[in-house]
């Protein structure tokens, strides 16, 4: 990713200055990475976004006046291209499923390491998502505490094959389709061919739904 149009341009949203210009320098360590604006708050990252559009969002849940979910559904209804990571120091369940839900991409606390960063940072933009098992577990937990009555399928499960059912998990369990493949001994192409009838079958849109699927169905317990 050494050309200029291959960069990832990353914005960052946080109300605290110093984090926020660590975060821009570690960032401009990395080659291929173009943070192209810090904003401290939502009204300022408005105005950024009238002026030039990241490929990926890095923000605070915490933002003054606002919280991050509802920053997150509003600027998603504005420009719903975006691919936002919210970033956190608090890792509780409920922070993490109302997050995902509102339309982030990833949840990451606010101590994670560069490495970790980084690798969040490259998936979100070529796949959409990044799971962790933290975000996993959170989302079965948010499922299961805002569906107390028992759910009914729209279809039969029996029409997902034995494979498909093991990439739901694989994918659930937050390994992107690159370390599925490897761990299938399958092609990347196959994987995601998988993942496009997974999503058809059970009307799914993206690896969020399809694991509130998996939990509402009962797959994950």
């Amino acid at each position: 990713m050494s050309q200029t149009s291959n960069l990832i341009k990353i914005g960052i949203v946080d109300d605290h200055k110093l984090f926020r210009q660590g975060v821009t320098q570690i960032l401009k360590k990395i080659k291929h990475f173009e943070p192209i604006f810090e904003a401290d708050s939502y009204t300022q990252l408005l105005t950024q976004l009238e002026i030039r559009l990241p490929d990926v969002i890095l923000m605070d849940i915490q933002l003054p006046g606002i919280d991050g979910i509802d920053a997150c559904q509003q600027i998603l209804e504005k420009f719903p291209e975006l691919k936002i990571i919210a970033l956190s120091m608090h890792t509780a369940d409920n922070f993490i499923f109302h997050m995902m839900k509102a339309g982030a991409r990833s949840y990451l606390p606010k101590d994670i390491d560069r490495e970790s960063l980084r690798e969040a940072i490259e998936t979100v933009f070529a796949e959409g998502f990044y799971f962790t098992n933290y975000i996993t577990n959170a989302m079965l937990q948010g499922v299961k505490s805002n569906n107390k009555q028992k759910h009914t399928l729209t279809y039969n499960e029996t029409q997902l094959t034995k494979r498909e059912k093991e990439i739901m998990m694989l994918i659930c369990n937050g390994l992107t389709t690159a370390e599925i493949a490897r761990q299938l001994f399958i092609s990347i192409r196959t994987v995601e061919g998988h993942r496009k009838s997974l999503l058809e079958k059970t009307g799914t849109s993206n690896s969020v739904s399809l694991a509130v699927y998996a939990v509402k169905s009962g797959m994950l317990k």
